[in-house]
């Protein structure tokens, strides 16, 4: 049952996806501080001055060798379904390199989806439950709609990019 509540969310989301590319909205849940709850792109996040904290934690970063090879590899065969809250702050740590990352690794953008939550962890249409995503950012590796592996928060060594290259190196 688990696979096909999985699936149809998958298929959901596709549908969705293709559709339109931003369809999210703005929430101010506590003052000065604006949340997206919904399909959200990194262009978003970049464009409005709220999110200064994209570019900041850009400085110094290096991406993770084996996640590199790992998405070159695998760039036509997966797709990534992130979830993030612009309010959390580990959201803002992980989110920029997880986009340079992605383009340290020609991976396409069409192969990502970000989905803002709220506060309550929260998104539309209920996706965040549907795929048990309490911890933001979670990172959703899928391959022909079957998920892969996922990467909570910085992940099990505090490295996020570490342990995606480790699901990268898994999938065939």
């Amino acid at each position: 049952m688990k696979k096909f509540t999985f699936a149809a969310v998958f298929a959901l989301l596709l549908s969705t996806f293709s559709f339109a590319q931003n369809q999210y909205q703005v929430l101010v849940e506590r003052p000065n501080e604006k949340t997206l709850k919904g399909i959200i792109s990194r262009e978003v996040l970049l464009s409005d001055t709220s999110f200064h904290w994209y570019a900041e934690n850009l400085k110094g970063y290096k991406p993770n060798a084996s996640a590199l090879e790992g998405l070159q590899k695998n760039k036509d065969s997966i797709q990534l379904l992130t979830f993030m809250g612009t309010w959390c702050e580990d959201s803002h740590s992980v989110i920029p390199k997880f986009y340079s990352l992605l383009d340290a690794a020609g991976f396409s953008q069409d192969r990502v989806t970000l989905i803002g939550v709220d506060r309550k962890k929260t998104t539309l249409s209920h996706l965040s439950e549907a795929l048990n995503v309490t911890k933001v950012p979670t990172i959703i590796v899928l391959k022909n709609g079957k998920e892969m592996g996922r990467v909570v928060e910085y992940g099990k060594y505090g490295l996020f990019d570490m342990e995606l290259g480790e699901i990268l190196k898994t999938i065939n």
